[in-house]
């Protein structure tokens, strides 16, 4: 008899938040699955809010949740860095795999901390770096494996680049690039980097506003010079408003350059632009040289519904397809990954590099000189207050 998979969610709607990425539905369609409970400490209009994801039961708390429900997976929706540990802790205690939305951490210290209880307690904890699941940039990183491009030399990544460019950018969407980097090169051995603010250079107690709760940040605008293997260089750039307002072109994507050309694949936020190719070995990033890369879709998960797409667009559901898509193909994966006593594709361990290579850019623009990975003080450059 097939397993069936126990699924809770946490979803506080008592807590207004930018961007969520649907997280709450992503096991919608998918087989041998039950979502059981959903945590929501506002009860107003509830009907509506469990139509989405399913769930059968309602609770104000998680602790109400766990002292009732015994569950295999939960999925943390906040986007609000300070409020995963400790759900990560209790999920822990009593051996609840878990599909955690992004950034994992703001605090590398904090970081370490999960990946050491997922290993003591033995679970999994898959965190929604999407670009990873995405068809465009699992095709990216394939070509450039099998020397599509000849031998890599370079990787450009930037942020949005909007009102929110520099330290804010960083954390909030950075996260996708610097993931994405590792992804394709695999960790990081050094990091030069320099942070300004007002074209003044990073000063000890230097932080910025930032409109979310998302921890310590500085600075707006930064580069980031990365060292990888075989020689590979990637820099990572934000600047505060480059993006045109209401423009729905963004700077937001990588750029991977080779001997013998190039691919390119920008975010969108209504519709994917698609995987670009160039064969033409140099430096240009325009678009106009490029040429769209056909897409084959391999991944099957047998028995599960169709997606349904009419919900984008709905509250805390983006408009692009892609995240419906990545969503699935990362909680499919985990479950994959509990089953065969492995790591998911996106790993807390994962995660944590990208904390890690966040404060190592500060740690650089700090200190004037590059600094080398894995950081031996876990203490965030800019202070430890997650709430900054």
């Amino acid at each position: 008899m097939a397993r069936i998979w126990r699924i809770g969610i946490v979803k506080d709607t008592s807590q207004p938040m930018l961007g969520l990425h649907g997280l709450h539905t992503a096991f919608r369609g998918l087989p041998n699955v039950e979502v059981v409970a959903q945590v929501d400490s506002n009860p107003q209009d509830l009907d509506r809010k469990l139509s989405y994801t399913q769930a059968r039961r309602h609770y104000l708390t998680l602790e109400e949740m766990l002292a009732t429900e015994a569950l295999d997976i939960v999925v943390l929706c906040s986007r609000h860095p300070d409020e995963h540990l400790e759900p990560i802790r209790a999920l822990a205690a009593r051996g609840c795999h878990v599909y955690c939305e992004k950034p994992l951490s703001a605090s590398l210290r904090e970081a370490d901390e999960m990946v050491e209880l997922a290993a003591r307690q033995g679970i999994r904890i898959a965190v929604a770096h999407s670009a990873r699941y995405n068809l465009s940039f699992r095709t990216l990183r394939r070509m450039v494996a099998a020397g599509d491009i000849g031998q890599p030399l370079s990787i450009i990544g930037r942020g949005k680049c909007d009102h929110r460019g520099g330290g804010e950018d960083l954390m909030v969407l950075g996260t996708h690039i610097l993931d994405l980097f590792a992804f394709i090169f695999g960790p990081p051995a050094r990091v030069m980097a320099e942070v300004t603010t007002a074209g003044r250079p990073l000063l000890a107690g230097d932080r910025c506003e930032t409109i979310e709760p998302i921890g310590p940040a500085a600075g707006d605008a930064l580069g980031a010079l990365f060292s990888f293997e075989a020689g590979v260089r990637g820099l990572f750039e934000s600047r505060r408003g480059l993006a045109a307002p209401g423009s729905s072109v963004t700077p937001m994507g990588i750029t991977v350059h080779g001997t013998a050309g190039s691919l390119c694949m920008r975010f969108g936020d209504i519709s994917d632009p698609g995987l670009q190719h160039s064969p033409h070995p140099g430096w240009l990033e325009d678009q106009a040289h490029y040429e769209p890369v056909p897409l084959v879709e391999e991944r099957v998960i047998p028995g599960a519904e169709p997606l349904d797409y009419a919900l984008c667009g709905h509250p805390d559901i983006p408009r692009a397809r892609r995240f419906m898509d990545s969503n699935r193909f990362a909680v499919w994966d985990l479950m994959r990954a509990i089953e065969e006593a492995r790591e998911p594709e996106c790993s807390v361990a994962d995660a944590r590099l990208v904390q890690e290579m966040i404060q190592g850019i500060y740690a650089s623009a700090l200190s004037r000189s590059a600094v080398d990975f894995p950081l031996t003080d876990r203490r965030h450059p800019l202070g430890e207050d997650c709430r900054a």
